[in-house]
């Protein structure tokens, strides 16, 4: 088979189980002064007298299961008081209920009423990823454009960067996230990126404003531990330590005047009323404090590159972890037994 014919092939076989997901808000037109003036790409479509749905944006998504679970970023469907739509590719329109936000990945699960001639998408891994692997990105190209088709190929592994998740700006760090050079673009988020055996390895997130052909999808792997918690518990289950911190490189260790240049400072953030510990939590149980250095996790040191929330992610509610905590000049070990994020 040619490379033409596997590309040609595997969008065949993905397509009718992706969906677009159109975002809509409810409002007063009897108000002079309407909330989203100037937002680009809203638009208002009257529906009874003195009020209107606004268009806000769109985004994309993809059918798991053949009871009509979808998965999606968080931050397509991140707004509890918007309206969400979904739209499979004959065109027909299903209610959404959104079943869970991933508090840690920007991964979130729906339920619709499932499109017929559907299948589900086989999930592959992004675990054997290689630099230079083809990939295909799939999805609802700005909000507009319907099973919009790219290629490219992995450009790069497990990288971090901050995105901001929302129409107020809010910002969030992703990690370890696949970058490729096929076209994503806004709308793009939530959908497929499959390799050329048609099984899913990330999820469309987030692409670089301003540069060529530089965007990020969200490892499969990530979303499956989330996908098994919906269909086990109906939520999704977290862990929760229960510390702020700030990860230490040697500027900032040079900035505190610390002692070590790695490990996560517990530190709280510039927000009038936060903790750097949560009362009631793991940590604030073991005894942890704001100042407190964690040096390692289970083992496992703590750095840039293998943050603490990176060695919690096989962890579940209920485990227990080993922490070595540097408290001035003092070392001190800490066993947390993990709650469940609520």
């Amino acid at each position: 088979m040619s490379y033409e014919n596997e590309i040609v092939n595997a969008v065949k076989a993905i397509l009718p189980s992706v969906v677009s997901i159109v975002i809509t808000k409810h409002i007063d037109t009897t108000n002079p002064q309407l909330p989203f003036d100037g937002v680009v790409g809203a638009s208002a479509k009257s529906t009874t007298e003195g009020d209107a749905n606004i268009r806000l944006g769109g985004g994309s998504g993809f059918l798991i299961s053949d009871d009509g679970l979808v998965l999606t970023n968080k931050h397509v469907i991140m707004d509890p008081e918007m309206d969400y739509t979904v739209f499979d590719q004959n065109g027909d329109k299903s209610d959404v209920r959104v079943l869970a936000r991933d508090p840690i990945h920007d991964v979130a699960i729906l339920k619709i009423t499932p499109p017929k001639n559907f299948r589900a998408i086989p999930l592959g891994t992004s675990r054997d990823l290689q630099l230079g692997q083809t990939v295909i990105a799939i999805g609802n190209a700005l909000g507009e454009f319907q099973s919009s088709v790219s290629t490219g190929v992995v450009s790069g592994l497990s990288r971090l960067i901050t995105a901001v998740s929302d129409m107020s700006g809010h910002q969030e760090r992703l990690r370890g996230l696949i970058q490729t050079d096929a076209a994503i673009n806004p709308g793009n988020s939530g959908g497929p990126l499959i390799n050329l055996k048609g099984e899913i390895i990330g999820i469309n997130a987030a692409v670089v404003f301003g540069a060529q052909n530089i965007g990020f999808a969200i490892p499969i792997d990530k979303a499956v531990r989330d996908i098994e918690d919906i269909q086990k518990y109906g939520r999704i289950r977290r862990p929760l330590i229960g510390v702020r911190y700030m990860i230490i490189n040697p500027a900032i260790a040079n900035h505190f005047k610390l002692s070590i240049d790695y490990g996560a400072l517990v530190v709280r953030e510039p927000i009038p009323g936060d903790h750097a510990v949560i009362p009631g939590s793991a940590a604030d149980i073991a005894g942890i404090r704001e100042g407190d250095i964690i040096l390692s996790c289970n083992g496992q040191t703590i750095t840039e590159k293998t943050s603490l929330e990176d060695h919690l992610e096989r962890a579940r509610p209920g485990d227990k972890i080993a922490l070595v905590i540097l408290r001035g000049k003092e070392k001190h070990t800490a066993t947390l037994e993990l709650k469940e994020w609520k």
